[in-house]
C-alpha cells in the first residue's frame, strides 16, 4: 500500500484529494496536510472586502469531510519538505513519510519585498480571507470618511485579475453608497498595458479594460514599480517601454489594496533540484519534479516562466482550469505508476478566467496561454457577474459533497460554448 501526501487544502489540494481518493479506491493511503482547519474559496475575497459576503458564507471546516472519505488530515502544516528522505517535518514536531507527495501550496505572499506593503504595513490584500476581512471591518468607517483609493499590483505580481476585480467591485460600491463622486480611483500595476493580465493580453483585454476605466473614472499607471509605501502615500516609480524611468509619482491614498509578488513557500524553498530561486516547484510537463521523481507539483506553487520579456517585471497567472487539468494529470501519472505504466498524461496549460466587475464583468480564454494561440477570446457582459455567483456556489457545494468532478470541463467550458480545451 502506497501513502500519497497532498501537501495544501486549497483550490489545487482539495480536489486532487478527493480525485486521488476517487482514482485509486481504498487500496492507498491519502493524507492532506494544512496550516488551517478551513477551505477558503478565494475568487470571492474581493466581495468579503467590501461586506458583499460574510466570512462563513466563503469557508467551511474541511476534517469531517475529508474523513468521511477516508482521508486523513493534519491541520497543523508543513514546516520543512525533506525530500532525500521522502519525509514532511509537520510544525507540531510531528515526521510523516510518504510515497508520493504532491504540493499544492500555493504561494508565499512577498509582501516584504515592498517597504510598507501589506496588512502589515499600509495596503490591503484580498490573497488570504483574513486579509479580505480586515478590509471587511474598516471598508464602512471608510466610506464614512471617504477619500482616494489605490488599487493594483506590484512589481513581480503574477495574479493581475483580482486586481481588476477589486477596482470595479469598489467602485461598483461606492455609486451604489452614493459617494462614488468623492473618492479618486487610480490603478497602478506593473502590467506594460492594461488588459496584459501577465499573458501579453488576451483577445481585445486591453480595448475593453480601459474602455471599463475610462467610463468609471479610474485613471491608471503602467510599468509602475512602487518602490515603498507610507501611511497615505504610495511611492510608484513610472517606466517607459524600454525600462527606463519615465517619471516619478507621489500617490495620496485613504485606502489602498495592491496585489504582491509571490514567491513558494518557507516549507520548499531553497532545496536544490526542487525549488527555483524563487522557490516555485520545478516539474516537467507531467507535473512531476526532475529530480524528486516521487513528488508532483500543481498550482500557484508551479514554476512558470513569464510569458514574455516586460519592462517591469510581471509573473504568468494559473488560472482555475489550469489548475484542474494539473490535478488531472498529475492524479492519473501517480496512479500510472502504482500500476507500473507510463505516468505520460499531460496538463492543458489554458487559461480560462471570470472576473466579476460588481454588477458586469469580463471572461476569457487563452488557449494556449503563452502566443500564438489557437483560441484567444476575450468577453464582457453581466452574465459574467451572474456565471461567477454561480461558479462559488457550485463549488463550494462540490467540495463539500467530495466530487472530483471536473468544474471547468463540466460547467465553465459549457457554458462558454467550448467542448473542452486541447
Amino acid at each position: 500500500m502506497a501513502h500519497i501526501v497532498i501537501m495544501g487544502a486549497g483550490l489545487g489540494g482539495l480536489p486532487a484529494a478527493y480525485e486521488m481518493r476517487d482514482r485509486l479506491g481504498p487500496s492507498h493511503a491519502v493524507s492532506v496536510i494544512s496550516n488551517d482547519e478551513y477551505f477558503h474559496f478565494v475568487p470571492s475575497n474581493p466581495w468579503v472586502a467590501v461586506k458583499w459576503r460574510e466570512r462563513k458564507q466563503i469557508e467551511f471546516p474541511i476534517r469531517s469531510y475529508l474523513e468521511r472519505r477516508d482521508i486523513q488530515f493534519f491541520s497543523t502544516g508543513v514546516r520543512r519538505v525533506h525530500p532525500g528522505e521522502n519525509r514532511l517535518e509537520l510544525n507540531d514536531g510531528q515526521s510523516v513519510s510518504y510515497d508520493y507527495l504532491v504540493i499544492a501550496t500555493g504561494p508565499k505572499l512577498a509582501f516584504e519585498e515592498v517597504e510598507g506593503l501589506g496588512p502589515g504595513g499600509h495596503t490591503h490584500s484580498i490573497c488570504h480571507v483574513d486579509h479580505a476581512m480586515k478590509s471587511h471591518e474598516e471598508w464602512e468607517s471608510f466610506c464614512k470618511n471617504p477619500g482616494p483609493i489605490v488599487v493594483g499590483a506590484v512589481q513581480g505580481a503574477s495574479c493581475f485579475g483580482p486586481a481588476y476585480e477589486y477596482a470595479f467591485i469598489m467602485e461598483t460600491d461606492l455609486r451604489k453608497r452614493r459617494i462614488r463622486d468623492k473618492v479618486p480611483m487610480t490603478f497602478v500595476t506593473s502590467e506594460p498595458y492594461i488588459g496584459h493580465l501577465g499573458l501579453g493580453g488576451v483577445g481585445d483585454s486591453k480595448g475593453i479594460l480601459e474602455s471599463g476605466m475610462r467610463d468609471k473614472h479610474i485613471k491608471w499607471i503602467c510599468n509602475a514599480k512602487v518602490t515603498r509605501i507610507e501611511d497615505g502615500k504610495m511611492y510608484v516609480t513610472e517606466h517607459d517601454d524600454m525600462g527606463a524611468e519615465k517619471k516619478q509619482h507621489e500617490l495620496a491614498f485613504s485606502y489602498s489594496m495592491m496585489l504582491p509578488a509571490f514567491k513558494g513557500v518557507d516549507a520548499v524553498a531553497g532545496i536544490e533540484g526542487l525549488t527555483n530561486p524563487r522557490g516555485f516547484v520545478i516539474v516537467d510537463k507531467h507535473q512531476r519534479n526532475p529530480t524528486f521523481k516521487n513528488v508532483f507539483a500543481v498550482g500557484v506553487c508551479v514554476a512558470i516562466p513569464p510569458v514574455e520579456p516586460t519592462p517591469i517585471p510581471v509573473g504568468t497567472p494559473k488560472t482555475g482550469y489550469m489548475i484542474e487539468s494539473m490535478v488531472a494529470a498529475t492524479v492519473y501519472n501517480i496512479h500510472a505508476d502504482l500500476n507500473g505504466t507510463q505516468a505520460d498524461r499531460e496538463a492543458t496549460w489554458n487559461a480560462v478566467c471570470l472576473a466579476d466587475f460588481g454588477e458586469t464583468g469580463v471572461a476569457f480564454v487563452a488557449m494556449p496561454q503563452i502566443p500564438p494561440r489557437n483560441v484567444n477570446w476575450f468577453s464582457e457582459g453581466k452574465w459574467v457577474h451572474l456565471a461567477k455567483v454561480a461558479f462559488e456556489r457550485y463549488f463550494i457545494r462540490k467540495m463539500k459533497k467530495g466530487t472530483s468532478e471536473p468544474f471547468y470541463e463540466s460547467s465553465v467550458l459549457r457554458m462558454l460554448g467550448i467542448e473542452k480545451l486541447k
